[in-house]
């Protein structure tokens, strides 16, 4: 007998111990709610390096500057109408949540080692930032606009530059040499603004070379963006109006691990458009879905909530069992459908390692939202794996407030 029956025996004994092991526990009553998902949290690792300066600095008198944290001013909550002038030695200028209308070089002369600024939640607009203050800073990393009165991409920037939030403005164009001379540029955030299709015209990300992490959630979009960089792992799309998407259009975009594709008007999924080797996590809730698609092995998460699936063929799903090359696939969530009976059984061979399925409620036609036999289906847990499930609780439980009030909609842009 070859070695590849050999295997194959093999794992199907396995398979069919698996499977019993769902048929023989009652998961009736014990879980009765949705299971908590953690907030995605993209984090790239940045060192500062810290030039010597002569201790104690100076601060200015609006701001703290915390001894322990000597590279740092903090004027953010303070009520100021205007920026204070920052010390050479600051690395690190927090002037959020003030009312802060107009961003001058003056205050900026000095500050030749600031790698960060945050000014989100202020009243900036676009024409009250003086032109190239930004650009002048060539150690700047991080820019935070976010939450203010821009109603155009606040260019020219500096070629340091690695991340970029602007989300909660009133952006509505990126003309071509917007994002020009960025290369360095890894995360940028235009969630929340009122971009449309046409922002795509002039192909303003193609030669993004490093850019890992794009949100363009809540804008008004209709299509897929064209030309976005290979170099893409992290993209959302959520809360726009796209209703397609083009066949291959990922053939490009081949190191995706996160799209993030819900509140849209999607129908109808080319059988293969997610069969991509490093998709983690895929979000597709809250469209106009009918029918399932191709599964990639790599797929740990999907969420396919609020759709109007009827059926789950999970011979689409996944077409070949392939014992060297098991399916990934540990969690979904399909609630809000028009599913009338469970998930087939056969779903466990396929994918042997899901732990959940969330079915809740279902909009069945012709009648009230209906439950099916469990709302949530959760595998037998061995010892080791449910002390790893009460660690990550644990560590869920210990998010401060601010965590779980911000907004959830789009891959999250703070690092922690």
């Amino acid at each position: 007998m070859g070695i590849l029956n050999y295997l194959l025996i093999l794992h199907l004994l396995w398979a069919a111990l698996v499977f019993c092991q769902y048929e023989d526990y009652d998961f009736e009553d014990e879980y009765g709610g949705e299971p908590d998902q953690p907030p995605y949290y993209f984090n790239p690792n940045t060192q500062a390096e810290v030039p010597r300066f002569p201790f104690p600095v100076e601060c200015a008198k609006e701001c703290f500057c915390p001894p322990a944290f000597p590279l740092s001013m903090y004027c953010d909550h303070r009520k100021l109408k205007t920026i204070p002038n920052i010390p050479r030695h600051v690395q690190q200028l927090y002037l959020q949540n003030n009312n802060i209308e107009a961003v001058p070089a003056g205050p900026f002369t000095n500050a030749t080692f600031i790698r960060e600024i945050n000014l989100s939640y202020n009243n900036i607009k676009f024409h009250m930032i003086d032109h190239g203050v930004f650009a002048k800073l060539s150690n700047l990393v991080q820019l935070h606009l976010q939450h203010n009165e821009l109603e155009e991409f606040p260019f020219p920037l500096p070629s340091s530059l690695e991340r970029l939030l602007l989300g909660f403005n009133k952006i509505s164009r990126l003309p071509g040499n917007a994002v020009e001379g960025l290369p360095n540029m890894t995360m940028l955030d235009l969630c929340n603004n009122l971009l449309d299709d046409s922002v795509f015209k002039e192909k303003p990300f193609s030669n993004m070379k490093n850019l890992t992490q794009l949100n363009l959630c809540n804008n008004k979009l209709e299509t897929m963006p064209p030309d976005l960089p290979p170099s893409l792992q992290h993209l959302s799309l959520e809360n726009n109006s796209i209703s397609h998407i083009p066949e291959n259009y990922f053939n490009r975009l081949p190191q995706i691990i996160a799209l993030r594709m819900s509140h849209n008007t999607l129908q109808n999924i080319p059988h293969n458009t997610f069969n991509l080797p490093n998709l983690l996590e895929l979000h597709l809730g809250h469209n106009k879905i009918k029918q399932v698609f191709y599964i990639p092995r790599s797929l740990q998460h999907l969420y396919i909530e609020d759709n109007e699936i009827e059926n789950i063929n999970v011979t689409v799903m996944c077409p070949t069992l392939d014992p060297l090359n098991i399916k990934q696939l540990t969690y979904i969530r399909v609630d809000q459908n028009k599913l009338t009976s469970p998930i087939s059984t056969y779903a466990f061979f396929c994918f042997p390692l899901i732990r959940t399925i969330y079915y809740g409620e279902q909009n069945v036609p012709g009648s009230s939202p209906s439950r099916l036999r469990t709302p949530v289906f959760r595998r037998f847990l061995t010892p080791e794996e449910f002390q790893e499930a009460e660690d990550n609780h644990e560590t869920l439980n210990q998010e401060t407030e601010d965590d779980h009030e911000a907004e959830d909609s789009y891959f999250h842009p703070y690092y922690h």
